[in-house]
């Protein structure tokens, strides 16, 4: 099949009629009908059938279409990629992603810093999961993205920023004030308490499922969520014990939770990473000097 088959070919797999698809690619209905018409000659069989006045996809149709969906997403990241390298990123502007945990506290602190030295460069900030920010970075729509846990990509490069460990946010009438006063709780005394677990899919939480395995102590989970925040909020609702990393619990509330290191101590370190096709520049590099220092700030 040639490309204006194709194309033809998924507009009525998508429309479901001739009219409607040569409105939908901007061509007249006789050419939607032609170019049909030769794809199935080359094909060497048939690719609808009309019933009812709609023409219906036969099985052969339906076994092409998959991939016919896979080649339009992988033009979509084409035209994607090249609309950000004709756009050409102007000096006045910087594109930045995070993560969700690093968009309440550090995100914020870095962007006043920034504000500081470089007033004029109006930033564009997106809070994103870590796969959705690689992907993004991938295809030069953005400038510069923060993650936590090392990310391993050709088209990336990645420096450490920072370490900061798993807290614990407990609602307040959990602990006694000699826990409390100890700053620090175990897996073991977490077994005792309702815990907000983190998602198996995330990196902090396929980090921590994997130490309370190697302690041996099963914990009592009574709900799971993918972000660290909602984790934080169940917990200021009285729901349970959130286990985050150090820029979440930066955010509690310390009048309805209290905020205690884990033990044994488990570490996530925050990642910057840009794409490596497009240089290293001074406006990048700087904010990434911000995102450290408002890190350190939260230490």
């Amino acid at each position: 099949m040639r490309l204006r088959h194709i194309e033809v070919f998924n507009a009525v797999m998508q429309t479901g009629s001739v009219s409607a698809a040569a409105r939908m690619i901007n061509v007249t209905q006789p050419a939607v009908s032609r170019t049909l018409q030769h794809a199935e000659l080359q094909l060497g069989f048939q690719l609808f059938q009309r019933v009812g006045g709609r023409l219906k996809p036969t099985v052969e149709a339906q076994t092409l279409y998959p991939h016919i969906e896979r080649l339009f997403a992988q033009l979509d990241e084409v035209q994607r990629l090249s609309a950000s390298l004709k756009a050409g990123r102007g000096k006045g502007e910087l594109r930045v992603l995070t993560v969700l945990a690093l968009s309440y506290e550090v995100f914020p602190r870095a962007m006043r810093l920034f504000r500081e030295k470089h007033p004029a460069v109006v930033v564009h900030h997106e809070a994103l999961h870590s796969p959705e920010i690689v992907s993004s970075l991938v295809l030069q729509e953005a400038d510069v993205g923060y993650v936590f846990s090392a990310v391993t990509h050709p088209a990336l490069a990645q420096e450490r920023l920072a370490e900061r460990r798993v807290e614990c946010v407990v609602p307040k009438g959990l602990l006694t004030a000699k826990q409390i006063k100890a700053g620090t709780i175990t897996l073991a005394q977490l077994a005792k308490l309702p815990v907000i677990a983190l998602d198996g899919q995330d990196p902090l939480g396929m980090l921590l499922a994997h130490t309370v395995r190697e302690a041996g102590t099963g914990l009592n989970e009574v709900i799971t969520v993918q972000t660290y925040h909602v984790a934080l909020a169940l917990a200021h609702h009285g729901v349970g014990v959130a286990m985050v990393e150090g820029c979440t619990a930066a955010s509690a509330d310390l009048d309805r939770v209290e905020v205690l290191s884990l033990e044994p101590a488990i570490a996530t370190s925050v990642h910057m990473l840009r794409p490596t096709a497009r240089p290293n520049s001074l406006t990048t590099r700087a904010f990434t000097r911000c995102m450290q220092q408002a890190l350190q700030q939260l230490a």
